[in-house]
């Protein structure tokens, strides 16, 4: 099952086992249940302190557990973790046999401070890169908390399972039955979710911290680049961070981001949090601001209820993806409308979908999509399709894509539980048309995330700040970088340079003012 190579690194791994550990199959006659088994032989091979028992009694099948021996399983794995997941096994069994897991005592402390009985079922797709970091928290939260337990389960081998709760996205979290979340969620967020005393605390905490010289709200590549260059200055510097590394953490790959040749989203994020948190910055990461209140002092209130003080602040508050705004989208989202086909492309294996928009993403998608379902439907709002020509030509090759052009998408229809079709206007003829399908994914660009500073930061008619060339508002000691602004070509290497650029400009109006910096 595991090649040479992967055997010697997981060898390395599992020295660091300080405990014996137990993994529990629970097979059936299937060739899947085969691989899974030869997957399991091949781990308990490479460590003394690893055995296998195969008289698991879990439903489904194939599955496996990893516990201490003796114990009852609180981590399954329902599937065979390859992929991305593989991580997550592997951290599964070291923080099972005792290896310290790299989190924070607070969060550690507040896991096992948990009462009650809480069951996570994480259906996820082994394609899927925002599904690892959900699996790896509640598994976590399983390895510390007698009361929790964590199942991943891959949706593409429990097709019926996935059917019959209707998961039309990845990753899906159940939480004692019930739809927990869906999208991937750290274990912050998680614990904000079930430890119900926890926003109220925390906003007890943030109102009592002293003013900051530079605040910076949102955790981006902006933010980031922004809290840098203000703390390299010796000032106090804090970052508001809804979820640190935004939108980044939901890109796939990365190949234009000069000097690296090729990344991902979440490796660049875990880069950017890591080198913020050389310096004395003070992150307030899973907290959302919902006013801005201008002054010497700049207030930021937040949505807990908390207020934060600062003499300059930098909004660096992204974007996110953009709607169609049609009926029908928001009741199916996450029934049929998804906006990942990387992570929910694989749910509609041998399905119908639509993929709207005709830049790059939308292009990309509908190819990247092609090689899973039966058929593509591309919708371009324009004459003509905006993607790079290479994309294009690759595109037209398909056989099984339609490209249908100056459509304007109308509805969303469904059947009350999921997706069924797609309404659209002939823009040229005005005639409508209804596509049949079990899926729509949606590419048509971003919104800044913007809203909460109407009435208070110039904004021009798309939502962006309005920033001059040193990355000023129009409000006084509040500067603007990244993609929430006016700067044209949303790309992260211009965000991080927007926001070194807003950062210094901040300094030089803390040093220049009447407030002391």
């Amino acid at each position: 099952m595991l090649d040479a190579d992967i055997k010697n690194q997981l060898k390395a791994y599992l020295e660091k086992l300080q405990r014996p550990i137990e993994l529990v199959a629970s097979l059936d006659d299937s060739a899947k249940a085969q691989e899974l088994r030869s997957l399991l032989v091949d781990i308990a091979s490479l460590s003394g302190k690893v055995s296998l028992r195969e008289d698991g009694a879990h439903p489904l099948r194939p599955s496996f557990g990893v516990a201490e021996p003796g114990q009852a399983p609180r981590i399954h794995f329902a599937g065979i973790p390859m992929g991305h997941e593989f991580t997550s096994l592997i951290l599964a069994l070291l923080q099972t046999g005792g290896h310290p897991p790299k989190v924070e005592q607070a969060v550690i402390d507040q896991i096992k401070a948990l009462p009650g009985k809480f069951e996570f079922e994480t259906f996820i797709s082994l394609s899927c890169h925002n599904c690892p970091d959900v699996v790896q928290a509640l598994n976590l939260m399983a390895v510390l908390n007698p009361g929790v337990t964590s199942t991943m389960i891959d949706g593409a081998l429990f097709q019926d399972l996935v059917n019959q709760r209707q998961i039309m996205a990845v990753p899906t979290v159940f939480l004692n039955g019930q739809t927990f979340g869906q999208g991937r969620m750290t274990v912050e967020e998680i614990l904000v979710k079930v430890d119900t005393g926890a926003a109220a605390r925390a906003a007890e905490e943030l109102s009592a911290k002293a003013a900051y010289d530079v605040l910076v709200i949102g955790g981006g590549p902006a933010g980031a680049a922004a809290a840098i260059y203000a703390a390299r200055k010796g000032i106090r510097t804090g970052v508001v961070a809804e979820r640190f590394g935004g939108q980044v953490m939901d890109t796939l790959g990365i190949e234009n981001f000069i000097s690296v040749k090729e990344t991902e989203g979440p490796k660049l994020a875990a880069a950017l949090e890591q080198h913020v948190k050389q310096y004395e910055v003070d992150l307030m990461n899973l907290q959302k601001a919902k006013k801005l209140v201008p002054g010497a002092l700049i207030e930021i209130e937040l949505e807990n209820g908390a207020t934060l003080k600062s003499k300059a602040v930098i909004l660096s508050t992204g974007a996110r993806w953009r709607e169609m705004n049609v009926p029908g989208e928001k009741e199916y989202k996450a029934k049929g409308v998804c906006f990942c086909p990387h992570c929910d492309g694989p749910l509609f294996k041998g399905k119908r979908v639509a993929v709207i928009g005709g830049g790059n993403s939308g292009v990309e998608a509908a190819i990247d999509l092609a090689g899973i379902v039966s058929h593509v439907t591309l919708l371009e709002f324009a004459d003509t399709l905006r993607a790079d020509a290479v994309l294009q030509t690759k595109l037209y090759s398909l056989p099984n894509v339609t490209v249908i052009k100056s459509a304007l998408t109308t509805e969303v229809t469904g059947d009350g539980q999921k997706v069924n079709g797609l309404r659209y206007k002939d823009r040229v003829s005005g005639s409508e048309h209804l596509v049949e399908l079990e899926g729509i994914f949606v590419q048509i660009g971003l919104l800044p995330n913007t809203d909460w500073l109407k009435g208070t930061v110039e904004l021009s008619d798309r939502g962006e700040i309005i920033v001059d060339a040193k990355g000023q508002t129009s409000v006084p000691g509040v500067f603007a970088a990244g993609d929430c602004t006016t700067v044209p070509y949303k790309q992260i290497i211009i965000a991080m340079g927007e926001g070194a650029k807003a950062s210094l400009s901040a300094f030089d109006h803390l040093i220049r003012s009447s407030v002391p910096a």
